[in-house]
């Protein structure tokens, strides 16, 4: 069903007629590919690259938000043995020149917004905009001559994501033809999207959505593709195509939640499934979920870029999910926990088939990959009697406050459990006697009204004094990073500013 290379993805029956990418910008314009019409193209950008004189192994930018060419362009290149690098074009010039630097790629394909990064950090002759006249308008990719994609090595590199950089510069992750290949088949038989459109907002230079595409492609279902989310379009996409599968981060389907007027004035009734990866999700936000959309299924997923998105599934003997929990391992995928608190607690480390060949221009003793053959994931695991596993923290974010080690993420569990407080973050502060304390920021649902003392004696009566946060800050929204996860970068920069004039 599929092929060796991972940009000749497709499912062996579907109807080449079929819609496979629908693109809907924010101008309320759609554009439509089926799947021969991706299938032409892809091979048509391929043919551009050879005629340009790339070769097997050379890599090329992609520095755009999202959009179907932006697709093509990625299967078209794996074809060709071409590597995809897909840049985070919300990072500031300074990181993408470092990535430029690092993966030396020969050309970047961009959109009119950011050519200006682009041609600042490569030769603007090797840069190609989807907007303008030239070797990036798509509807120039025709293929003069039949295209045979390349025959992967097992080891051969498909494409390389990078980190999002928030413990240092951003790091490129090798991964190959083989690893997702098996990531696409595997996902194929657990979810059988053929019948399904797939809603995809979530930036194609993020694990959570690019491994969804190849998964579409796969399956022979059909993606909606927005160039970013934005709640009210989101909305808006769901009810106009009808869409029946979201994907994304919790904050995003959190922040299309409170968009009440949207939501009253469209039917989203198609939704039917509802997957959430790349950060915890609260058991408030699945009740408001259920009390939204009562016949959807909720999935709480976890994946990592370097260790693919396939981890843990449901139970083997059929035990249902408890709330909190991520899964039990898949049986292809073995997993232990790793610390002073093992087995039942600690660091997750796994060894799957979709794990990554390593990091550009590190070593494999610098590529967090054990001796075993197990990726260190840095993040804090705990495991029930029935082998469901927990997401804790990430160990990054971890702080001693007093001797006594603090999880925000434990923390923040709690929070949200108050029924007036719908999200919130929890960040270090630095203090004299305890080296570090707890603070927090929440925000609080529409029309609820809150004390900082009220959420406080909240985490007290629920968790361990040491737990507690010792200041607490109310925003209307919290802030996002550019994968729309919350920023909890910035919010530690404005704890400390808060706290500064005061002494801490």
């Amino acid at each position: 069903m599929i092929s060796k290379n991972l940009g000749a993805l497709r499912a062996a029956a579907a109807d080449p007629h079929k819609p496979l990418l629908i693109g809907y910008d924010f101008d309320n314009r759609a554009t439509t590919l089926t799947l021969s019409e991706v299938d032409r193209l892809a091979d048509g950008f391929a043919g551009l690259l050879a005629r340009r004189g790339l070769v097997r192994g050379t890599r090329i930018g992609l520095l755009s938000a999202n959009r179907p060419e932006y697709v093509v362009a990625l299967l078209g290149a794996m074809r060709a043995g071409i590597v995809p690098v897909p840049m985070n074009c919300k990072f500031p010039r300074a990181t993408l020149a470092h990535i430029v630097t690092d993966c030396a790629p020969a050309l970047i394909l961009c959109d009119a917004e950011r050519r200006a990064d682009a041609e600042a950090i490569l030769s603007p002759d090797a840069v190609l905009d989807f907007d303008a006249p030239g070797d990036g308008d798509w509807r120039g990719w025709i293929p003069t001559d039949a295209v045979a994609p390349v025959e992967p090595g097992p080891d051969e590199v498909a494409l390389i994501l990078y980190t999002s950089g928030s413990t240092g510069r951003p790091k490129g992750v090798k991964l190959s033809h083989a690893a997702h290949r098996w990531v696409a088949q595997t996902r194929v038989a657990e979810y059988g999207l053929e019948d399904e459109r797939v809603l995809v907002a979530a930036p194609l230079y993020h694990m959570n959505a690019l491994a969804l595409m190849l998964l579409v492609c796969a399956s022979g279902s059909t993606a909606v593709l927005l160039p970013a989310f934005k709640a009210a379009h989101y909305i808006d996409a769901i009810e106009r195509f009808r869409c029946s599968w979201l994907t994304a981060v919790p904050p995003m389907i959190a922040m299309m939640l409170r968009e009440k007027a949207a939501l009253a004035a469209h039917d989203i009734s198609s939704v039917r499934a509802i997957r959430m990866g790349s950060a915890p999700v609260t058991v408030k936000l699945m009740d408001d979920i259920a009390a939204l959309l009562p016949g959807a299924r909720v999935i709480n997923s976890y994946g990592t870029t370097e260790g693919g998105p396939v981890v843990f599934v449901d139970h083997p003997e059929g035990l249902p999910l408890p709330l909190g929990a991520v899964g039990h391992p898949h049986p292809e995928v073995s997993v232990r926990l790793c610390g002073p608190d093992a087995p039942d607690r600690g660091e997750l480390e796994m060894r799957s088939p979709g794990m990554m060949l390593g990091y550009v221009n590190r070593t494999r003793a610098d590529s967090a990959i054990t001796a075993d053959g197990y990726y260190r994931t840095g993040d804090v695991f705990a495991r029930d009697a029935d082998n469901f596993h927990y997401f804790v923290g990430r160990g990054d974010d971890m702080f001693v406050s007093g001797g006594e080690n603090v999880f925000p993420g434990e923390v923040e569990m709690v929070l949200v459990r108050h029924p007036d407080i719908v999200e919130a973050c929890v960040v270090p502060v630095t203090d004299e006697i305890k080296g570090t304390k707890p603070v927090a920021f929440v925000q609080l649902r529409a029309g609820a009204e809150l004390s900082e003392q009220a959420v406080r004696d909240h985490v007290l009566a629920h968790a361990p004094a040491y737990l507690h946060p010792r200041r607490v800050w109310f925003l209307d929204r919290l802030p996002l990073s550019a994968t729309n996860k919350v920023d909890r970068t910035l919010l530690r920069q404005m704890a400390q500013e808060r706290l500064a004039p005061a002494g801490g």
